[in-house]
């Protein structure tokens, strides 16, 4: 943001919003700010140059503008004021202020007084005197007059530490304050007379003119000494400074040195007035010699006239610009403006057809030309530096959308500890559950359906189907372990136990039959209609697989649902007795089926259930917003191999199921569970012989089915 260009409209709703919120006006703020900037300057990096400015406020003041001139090889857009000090005979000073910027005046007190009361330990008081639109310098600008007091800062007197000096610490006191001025006589005895021709004065006078014991200011009294004759000719003059011009009062030039000569032919010939080939940039006043002797004191910059130049015009090459000081020699009524090229950098050098050895060697333009241009390379660099830090972050930003994009889609395949516990690397544990319900469902005549329709049909309604069941598991808190063809697996209880897994399976059951009605065959058009088996006990589940990890359940309660399922009866919810026993007493309309042998199990009592007593049809579907008061249960560990508890999933994992028979059969791994050890029982899945109740006319193996979906 260093480099950054604020409106001043928006420095004045600033101004405004302040005045607004402390209540006063907008003179108090912009002064506040004055000492504020100054102490931000300090801060910034500058104390040093702008204690170096002058030895006095006025010097200081006077080269404000030098110093606005060299930030602005830093600060190109910067829009600096200009100051100009007018010293009057009763001590007082006149400051004039020219800036573009309107309405920003008032910040001026506020840099001077902290200027002089931190660099010159004096007080300041600045009072407006004259307030115009300046007609001195070219365009409407503004010129503010402020009247300048400065006195010095009076030492705080404590009457009451001087009444507790005795006697005889003030004698004390007087004694060495002798003993100081005696050295400093001794100091002083060494030092030079002063220069004949000059007045008379002693070695201890010297001293006493410097330092003014007792009082603590410092006074110059420095003398400069002029030779009688310039010893020094005109051509080494030119040589010297080849970059300097001498014009008289009505602006006709009397001498050039060399190279501007070399770049500004038509100088060659004198008497040629100076404002035909020049335009003054800086300060902006009129050009005329009453003008420039009123900004004697600023840095002047001038422009050459593209007009007088044609072959910088034929080689495309910038106008040359110089920058210098002017002076006045009164005895022989001319000015001399000894100056060299305003230039940046190397590029600029280049582009105005010049090269370093045409600026002198004494000139610094060379080193600040060297310097700036290594200061602009690292500005570069850090511009680039920024750039790359904006598009890291913006890639930053992207990789953690992109990343959480893929959180979803692995906390949808896996559940949430399994799916982080695998991003770390680690191995994750099987964990045994005590207690849990699970659902299978399949739909009737799904063999028929598959061998009619056309495969995108089958692939849309087995979509618009699970779609519903899916949203349906977020209903009831349960989890969606698989899906094959048109088989769908749920479990509650795993992988987060829960004391209502049975109540939470039972009416995702019925919502899934509610569900299923909105669903058509595309056959002929009628709602299809399901088969949902349910059964409760204990289970194992664990990851299986490396290449493409699935979070598998094993177990006898897995094979168990499965017949529950394939012995069922179509849009009915067959129940084991287990499962009823869990759901007894829990306000749901349960009926007796009877005994029916099943397969691998020999003779069941089983069930179907109906409806819930206690919940509505908008309750179970999650359309009234009452699936929050549902369940009221909380939580609970389960037993686990490792020990390690199972906190929460969001996933999508894979049973150990297969579908096969003539009748919709999906069978299910058997584990037996002892001391620990977990054995595999493979299982025959050769169905009984149908019921009447049980027909379908489904394929006797899996392959075939997919085929036919497919």
């Amino acid at each position: 943001m260093t480099y950054e260009i604020y409106d001043d409209d928006l420095t004045m709703r600033l101004v405004k919003e302040a005045c607004s919120m402390l209540d006063v006006s907008s003179e108090v703020v912009l002064k506040l700010f004055g000492e504020y900037f100054f102490s931000f300057c300090k801060m910034a990096g500058y104390d040093a140059m702008l204690r170096t400015l002058g030895g006095n406020l006025v010097e200081f003041i006077e080269n404000l503008d030098a110093l606005h001139s060299y930030l602005a090889l830093s600060y190109q857009e910067m829009n600096a004021p200009s100051f100009r000090v007018e010293k009057r005979e009763d001590g007082k000073m006149l400051l004039h202020y020219y800036s573009d910027r309107k309405g920003l005046f008032h910040i001026v007190p506020g840099i001077i007084e902290a200027v002089a009361e931190d660099f010159f330990d004096s007080e300041v008081s600045m009072t407006i005197l004259n307030q115009e639109e300046e007609d001195e310098r070219t365009g409407k600008k503004e010129h503010v007059v402020f009247l300048v007091k400065q006195t010095s800062r009076k030492p705080r007197y404590d009457s009451h530490a001087a009444k507790k000096l005795t006697v005889e610490e003030q004698e004390r006191a007087k004694r060495h304050h002798q003993v100081l001025l005696e050295k400093m006589k001794e100091r002083c005895a060494t030092l030079p007379i002063c220069p004949a021709g000059r007045r008379k004065t002693t070695k201890w006078d010297l001293v006493r003119s410097v330092v003014k014991l007792g009082r603590g200011n410092l006074q110059s009294k420095f003398l400069p000494s002029y030779p009688n004759k310039l010893w020094m000719d005109e051509q080494a003059f030119c040589n010297a400074f080849p970059f300097h011009i001498v014009f008289d009062r009505e602006l006709k030039i009397k001498q050039t040195g060399v190279n501007i000569q070399k770049f500004v032919p038509g100088l060659q010939t004198m008497g040629i007035r100076l404002d035909q080939y020049f335009t003054i940039v800086h300060p902006q006043v009129t050009f005329n010699i009453e003008s420039i002797r009123k900004f004697i004191n600023s840095q002047f910059v001038l422009k050459t006239r593209r007009e007088m130049v044609p072959q910088a015009s034929q080689h495309h090459q910038t106008m040359l610009k110089l920058r210098g000081q002017m002076l006045w020699m009164e005895s022989l009524g001319c000015m001399v403006y000894l100056c060299s090229p305003k230039l940046r950098s190397l590029q600029e050098l280049e582009e105005r057809g010049l090269h370093i050895a045409d600026i002198a060697q004494h000139d610094s333009t060379r080193d600040l030309i060297l310097l700036n241009q290594q200061r602009l390379a690292e500005m570069e660099l850090s511009n680039q530096l920024e750039r790359k830090k904006e598009e890291l972050r913006i890639l930053s930003r992207n990789l953690e959308a992109e990343k959480k994009k893929t959180e979803t889609l692995l906390y949808a395949m896996l559940p949430r500890h399994v799916a982080n516990q695998l991003k770390e690397g680690k191995r994750v544990e099987a964990g045994e559950f005590d207690v849990c319900t699970i659902l299978f469902s399949d739909v009737v005549t799904f063999t028929n359906i598959c061998a009619d329709c056309e495969p995108i049909q089958i692939v849309n309604m087995l979509n618009s189907m699970y779609s519903k069941f899916d949203r349906l598991t977020s209903v009831h808190d349960v989890y969606k372990v698989e899906t094959i063809g048109d088989a769908y697996m749920v479990v509650g209880g795993v992988p987060i136990p829960t004391n209502s897994h049975a109540e939470r399976v039972a009416n995702f059951a019925l919502g899934m039959r509610i569900a299923a009605r909105e669903v058509t065959n595309p056959i002929n058009g009628q709602p299809i209609q399901i088969r949902v088996g349910l059964h409760t006990g204990p289970v194992l589940a664990g990851v299986v697989g490396e290449k493409m990890p699935r979070y598998c359940l094993f177990g006898d309660t897995v094979n168990t649902a499965s017949r529950m399922e394939s012995h069922g009866v179509p849009d009915h919810v067959h129940l084991s007795p287990f499962t009823y026993s869990a759901l007894k007493d829990k306000g749901f309309d349960i009926q007796a089926r009877g005994e029916i042998e099943v397969k691998g199990k020999g003779l069941m009592n089983t069930y179907f259930l109906l409806q819930n007593l206690r919940v509505s049809e908008g309750g179970i579907m999650g359309t009234d917003g009452e699936e929050s008061s549902l369940y009221n249960d909380e939580q609970h560990g389960s037993k686990e191999s490792s020990d390690s508890a199972v906190v929460e999933a969001e996933s999508e994992s894979s049973a150990e199921t297969l579908e096969s028979g003539s009748e919709s059969e999906v069978a299910s791994a058997h584990f037996e569970c002892s001391a620990g050890r977990v054995s595999r029982v493979m299982w025959d899945v050769t169905l009984p012989v149908p019921t009447t109740a049980l027909a379908d006319d489904r394929p006797s193996d899996l392959n075939t089915r997919f085929c036919r979906l497919l």
